[in-house]
């Protein structure tokens, strides 16, 4: 007689149906883009961002083109989740949501089928494991650049800076809603502002990183560049908190927008001072806790609970996040014995800030680039982009390289990412403008490195 076996074979089997196993495939794939990308873009001297954009990029395409059927519907972005909220809340099939609220045509037919087969709740968990932890990379990214904004320096870099970042906000800002009123009239202003307001971002990571490769980062112009594009990542983010809050509520109050931004200044202003006053007092307690890791562990849940606290004031989390970046600048450093909380948290970066990068480029859909209006739209508002950070250079005094402080002003990599990111995640950046916005960073960040370098090196010759 055979002893009893405490389990069935179907549940023996059942083990290959485990639901974190396409995830794990997915991370795999990002990874390895994310990390062949990169590298590609270090040995051409360019900013491994953008090799990680392309990466996405060139995944999504081929894989759908290809006809890759998870491939195909997680290039849908936040539609899938939409679709997933609307399977839940009205008792239809993941098919039947897809065909309501995606456009009419074969596309539309074809992620329906795809999700009406069984593996459609696969490439739903995908969806969703991948699409949080790319939201947790934008608040780690942000906490980081917030770590590498220091006041002090801020304060430094005096007027010029001031200057160079006013008008490296107003001018963008302007020719943005122009040429969104010019090219689509009828657009509501909630739209036209959110995509102007993509325009006034910089990229501090990439200005930054190549003016270190060309070793022209303690000259005047690369002080006025670095604050300038400090202080633009403040005003930017007031910015991006206004429009957010104009998008959702789709309606334009003075009123609202005064008290969106006062919000914003409050808390910036307010977790700012607080923060950086009670902080080093909780920092020696913390160093005498015994508590194993504990600056990691501190800074990890400052940066989150403070993005929860902006998010409940009504502001996007990553304003939380960076300012708690600020707060920490050097404090735990300077209290705590060990590596710098930044060093702490470049693993951390270096596996999951690309992945996001790489998740935006699958979303970039080339056939909505095949369209003439968002080729044009595209070209349009790369021109501006250009020209509005360019003239953030007449901020700076006749002695200095203005050509070199406004090409250091331009590049809007990672930031207009986040922005472009938001946007189509509440739904006020479609897939034409997203791949519009997209192409504008792309083209940006990969001339910034390219005029940086002839602008500073023929004056230097």
């Amino acid at each position: 007689m055979s002893p009893a076996i405490p389990f069935s074979m179907s549940e023996v089997s059942g083990f290959h149906a485990d639901p974190v196993v396409p995830i794990l495939l997915a991370l795999v794939v990002l990874t390895l883009a994310a990390v062949f990308g990169g590298r590609l873009m270090t040995l051409m001297k360019q900013p491994p961002v953008l090799g990680e954009l392309v990466a996405g990029l060139l995944i999504g395409n081929l894989g759908y083109w290809f006809g890759n059927a998870g491939i195909t519907v997680l290039r849908e972005g936040n539609a899938l989740r939409r679709i997933a909220d609307l399977a839940l809340s009205s008792n239809v099939s993941l098919s039947e949501a897809a065909l309501q609220l995606l456009p009419a045509g074969s596309h539309s037919e074809r992620v329906s089928a795809i999700l009406g087969g069984t593996k459609g709740l696969d490439y739903v968990a995908v969806y969703s494991f991948v699409d949080l932890l790319s939201r947790i990379a934008i608040l780690v990214l942000l906490f980081l650049v917030g770590l590498e904004t220091n006041i002090r320096e801020m304060k430094r870099v005096g007027q010029t800076a001031i200057f160079v970042a006013v008008i490296g906000v107003v001018a963008p800002m302007g020719l943005g809603l122009g040429t969104m009123k010019f090219l689509h009239p009828d657009s509501g202003l909630a739209r036209d502002l959110f995509i102007a307001g993509i325009l006034t971002a910089t990229s501090v990571g990439i200005t930054a990183r190549v003016l270190r490769d060309l070793r022209r980062d303690t000259t005047d112009e690369a002080r006025v560049i670095l604050g300038a594009a400090i202080l633009d990542d403040v005003l930017s983010l007031i910015v991006l908190a206004v429009v957010s809050a104009l998008a959702v509520t789709g309606t334009v109050n003075v009123g609202s927008m005064s008290w969106t931004t006062a919000k914003a200044a409050l808390f910036l202003g307010g977790s700012l001072s607080i923060g950086i006053w009670i902080t080093p007092w909780v920092a020696r307690r913390l160093a005498n806790a015994g508590i194993h890791n504990v600056k990691l562990l501190a800074g990890w849940i400052f940066a989150f609970f403070l993005a929860w606290l902006a998010s409940g004031a009504g502001l996007a989390a990553i304003v939380g996040a960076f300012a708690a970046g600020v707060i920490l600048n050097d404090v735990f450093d300077k209290e705590m014995e060990g590596l710098s909380l930044r060093e702490l948290l470049s693993p951390v970066e270096s596996l999951i800030v690309p992945l996001f990068f790489v998740w935006m480029g699958i979303q970039v859909k080339l056939e909505a680039l095949v369209s003439k209006d968002v080729l044009i739209a595209g070209a349009a508002l790369t021109t501006v982009a250009i020209i509005g950070k360019v003239l953030s250079g007449l901020g700076c005094p006749k002695r200095m390289n203005r050509w070199a402080v406004g090409f250091g002003m331009m590049p809007r990599g990672e930031v207009g990412l986040i922005f472009a990111g938001i946007g189509k995640t509440i739904g006020v950046v479609d897939d034409g403008l997203f791949s519009a916005v997209i192409l504008l960073v792309m083209v940006t960040t990969l001339l910034t490195p390219l005029a940086l370098r002839w602008t500073l090196l023929a004056k230097a010759s």
